[in-house]
């Protein structure tokens, strides 16, 4: 084979060599082109934040306003039904509350307090109450024990009321009342209807739509 031969194969052979070096480098280049999906993102889970109170009788969109609640109402709270027996509208320093007495299924009383809550915006706080035996006790100006739970005072007076249908009180009156908090957040209230004995309380604060109204009073 002549020299000139010799120098034409090899430079054929070397640019097929740089040919296929520069499609593997096409194929690989693609390869890194074309990433894999990213994984799917995991949305956070929020707290549920109280109902929002944005004019009179509205507590957003959704939600069921628990100020339109009447005496004869049946509602249900959580799903259990309950008929509304009476109100109490209750006024102290320029805050105002409701308390329903609601009596449920199996005939049981608790008192179900509605209260708009001043913020930005402002927000209804809706609490269940359950009655716990007091023994006698009366509340303290410091810490006390209620149930082997320690509960330290946050607020008392004496507030007037006007009450509607059946609430077993006076229509008009002053009662004196004194609310307690637990390290864990946990509420105890006590009340007293125009100087009879002391009651105690326990509150269940509820989530929006915990209540429907289910029947309006004729």
């Amino acid at each position: 084979m002549s020299m000139t031969s010799m120098v034409v194969l090899g430079l054929s052979i070397a640019t097929v060599l740089l040919l296929l070096g520069a499609f593997l480098a096409t194929l690989r280049q693609d390869r890194k082109g074309r990433p894999s999906a990213p994984p799917a993102e995991v949305a956070p889970i929020e707290t549920p934040l109280p109902a929002p109170v944005s004019a009179a009788e509205h507590a957003g969109t959704d939600y069921t306003d628990p100020r339109t609640i009447r005496v004869g109402d049946r509602i249900e709270v959580h799903g259990s039904p309950a008929r509304v027996l009476g109100a109490m509208h209750i006024s102290w320093q320029g805050q105002q509350w409701t308390e329903y007495l609601l009596r449920d299924a199996a005939r049981r009383l608790q008192w179900l307090s509605v209260e708009v809550l001043a913020g930005d915006p402002p927000h209804l706080e809706v609490q269940l109450w359950t009655d716990v035996p007091t023994q006698g006790m009366v509340p303290a100006k410091s810490m006390l024990i209620m149930e082997g739970v320690e509960f330290f005072p946050i607020e008392r007076g004496t507030a007037a009321f006007r009450s509607e249908g059946d609430t077993g009180n006076p229509d008009r009156g002053l009662l004196d009342f004194a609310d307690y908090r637990a390290a864990d957040g946990r509420l105890l209230s006590f009340e007293r209807i125009q100087g009879r004995s002391w009651t105690a309380s326990y509150a269940q604060p509820l989530p929006p739509g915990s209540i429907t109204i289910v029947r309006r009073a004729s």
